[in-house]
């Protein structure tokens, strides 16, 4: 009988495998969690930009979720599609240059998304 549950892929650490399980069902739960309060509970079912700014600066566990769902959707997202890259079965070397590459394209977009949702914060952008 053959084992259906996921496990890490050949070149895949398992750090990396249960980041990326982990992450997804985190996705999962803060999704929910955003659609329930943004979208079901919101007074006309939709908040517009001033209404979201107002919200985020009222209720600052928003901001606070809104940047962990920001982190474990790129944390996922980059270590999936290191995994597709993996069936490619690239060279030790390229590998590496991919994951330095992933490495700092995660800390861009978590940077720029961070500062992104500070600036809606302070300045209503």
């Amino acid at each position: 009988m053959q084992n259906t549950l996921s496990q890490p892929k050949p070149g895949e650490s398992y750090l990396l495998w249960l980041i990326k399980i982990v992450s997804g069902v985190l996705i999962f739960a803060v999704l929910i969690i955003h659609f329930l309060v943004n979208h079901l509970l919101a007074p006309n079912g939709l908040l517009s930009h001033a209404e979201v700014v107002a919200y985020y600066r009222n209720y600052p566990i928003v901001p606070v979720m809104e940047g962990f769902f920001l982190v474990f959707v790129i944390a996922h997202s980059l270590i999936g599609s290191r995994s597709i890259i993996l069936d490619l079965r690239p060279s030790p070397a390229v590998l590496k240059i991919l994951d330095y590459l992933f490495i700092a394209l995660g800390l861009f977009a978590t940077g720029y998304g961070i500062w992104l949702l500070f600036a809606v914060i302070n300045f209503g952008l």
